[in-house]
């Protein structure tokens, strides 16, 4: 190992104690779901199938999760009990940033009233009653998977997506920590905002037409420019021992977050391909290959995960795979006992499973926005987010506020980087993730996570990797206007 890396390492060492089992992680997997809150998707935290208790005002034991009296302002009651909907319901809600701000409703000063769930359109086939106040039914343990992970490993009860909107933007945060199109509109908090037009048409080879619109530090959004950026990345401060991998179902699209960096996708121009290096090494257009390298010991240092269409918690777009196609992931890590020297992965990986966007759905806690300039867009609504390793304590539940910038600030750490070295939401983070680990604990034994289906089924899937979401978004509605009942 070069001595210009193994510094960062001893100033690590100082900081977790000389007792530690290990120094560092050697890898971290980023699993990117899609678009839920706490609220809608882990109610089952509070239910009898996998009993605890939850709170609104959460001591260190209790999940942040409402279960009745959410907010709609059209009614002065509210939606006193919440009625629930499958996992791969067939209705989708806005998750622009039209929607964010009907939600968060915010005051002259800025601050979320968050009553304004009611505002927001709902597509497909939305005939149920109170559309964006459901949340996702357990009755069937369909969502155990999560469940399991959030009590056995760690759970966040305050991380917030760092953009108000949607995905493009989202996956270009979890990524690069800015969906700036360069660091000089970052500073001036100049942001893409939106999707494009067409969802799978993005980055530097989208067609010449597609723009993405902006927004400024006065909120203005009437502007717009073709979606290939160019700024560093997390992937570009690792220095050239460490490796990192993208794996997403196809190229172009908005969740793929490389191809919008110039350098990377090295485009042939509008509606082409990228071919730079640095994306044919390390973007794999198969996210099932993610499980087919880590049974071949070829996990990189750094890794993103994007699932298929199927796969995806989207809604409208998904067939309750989700959960299953994120534990055969987990469990490929933690049953892993040959690789790196024999050890195995589960000793030395980081876990953090992430949804990119709230998707639309009531979540009962506000955002805090940030001062200008970047106040106008940053940040969004709750998301949940797991954080799974040998070395998080059982059931661990943390009350820090955590954002897309504390996941790559915690990557900063782990790997010696110096923190806050993009400058953009890394730098803005309150916090990174190092309380979720213990690293002078002995290593938890790995338990297989029960899922209906296995790493198998995901390797043998025949089905066409569709994107995430066809991301149909749809503009606020009258606040007033009535669903049609179930």
């Amino acid at each position: 190992m070069p001595f210009r890396f193994f510094l960062p390492i001893l100033f690590f060492l100082s900081t977790v104690g000389a007792n530690a089992q290990i120094l560092q992680f050697q890898h971290i997997v980023v699993i990117v779901q899609e678009n839920r809150t706490p609220d809608n998707l882990f109610q089952g935290l509070c239910g009898s199938r996998i009993a605890n208790l939850c709170s609104t005002t959460p001591t260190t034991s209790q999940y942040n999760i409402q279960q009745s009296n959410w907010l709609d302002k059209t009614s002065p009651t509210g939606v006193t009990q919440p009625l629930t909907i499958p996992l791969d319901n067939v209705y989708d809600l806005s998750h622009a940033h039209v929607a964010f701000s009907a939600m968060c409703d915010a005051t002259a000063s800025g601050v979320c009233r968050n009553d304004g769930a009611a505002g927001i359109a709902c597509g497909g086939t939305c005939t149920y009653s109170q559309p964006q106040f459901r949340y996702v039914d357990n009755s069937t343990g369909i969502l155990d998977p999560y469940l399991k992970m959030a009590q056995q490993y760690g759970w966040a009860n305050y991380m917030f997506q760092t953009n108000q909107g949607p995905s493009f933007p989202a996956h270009q945060f979890l990524f690069g920590g800015t969906s700036a199109p360069s660091p000089a509109d970052d500073a001036a908090g100049t942001f893409a905002a939106e999707n494009m037009t067409n969802a799978g048409d993005a980055g530097c080879i989208a067609p010449a037409d597609q723009l993405v619109a902006l927004i400024d530090a006065t909120g203005d959004l009437t502007k717009s420019i073709y979606p290939c950026f160019e700024h560093q990345t997390m992937a570009d401060l690792l220095p050239s021992i460490l490796t990192w991998r993208y794996y997403a179902p196809s190229a172009g699209s908005i969740w793929t977050a490389p191809d919008a960096i110039s350098h990377i996708c090295q485009s042939t121009g509008p509606g082409g391909k990228c071919i730079g290096s640095a994306w044919t090494d390390n973007v794999d257009l198969t996210p099932a290959n993610v499980l087919t390298d880590i049974g071949n010991c070829k996990l990189r240092s750094l890794t993103w995960v994007i699932p298929t269409g199927a796969n995806s918690d989207h809604a409208n777009t998904n067939d309750g795979g989700g959960p299953s196609w994120v534990a055969s992931i987990v469990n490929a890590i933690g049953t892993s006992k040959s690789c790196d020297g024999n050890t195995g992965y589960w000793n030395n990986t980081a876990i953090l499973i992430v949804w990119d966007d709230w998707g639309g759905w009531y979540d009962h806690e506000p955002p805090t926005i940030l001062p200008a300039p970047e106040g106008n867009y940053q940040y969004g609504f709750r998301v949940p987010l797991l954080v799974v390793s040998a070395y998080t304590p059982k059931g661990y539940i943390d009350n820090g506020r955590y954002d897309f910038g504390s996941i790559l600030r915690f990557v900063e750490h782990n790997f010696g980087l110096p923190v806050g070295g993009l400058n953009f939401a890394d730098a803005r983070a309150a916090n990174g993730l190092s309380s979720f680990f213990n690293l002078t604990q002995s290593p938890r034994p790995y338990q297989t996570i029960a899922a209906p289906k296995d790493a198998n089924f995901f390797l043998h899937d025949r089905r066409p990797a569709t994107d995430p979401d066809d991301d149909d978004d749809y503009a606020p509605v009258p606040a007033k206007k009535k669903q049609e009942n179930q």
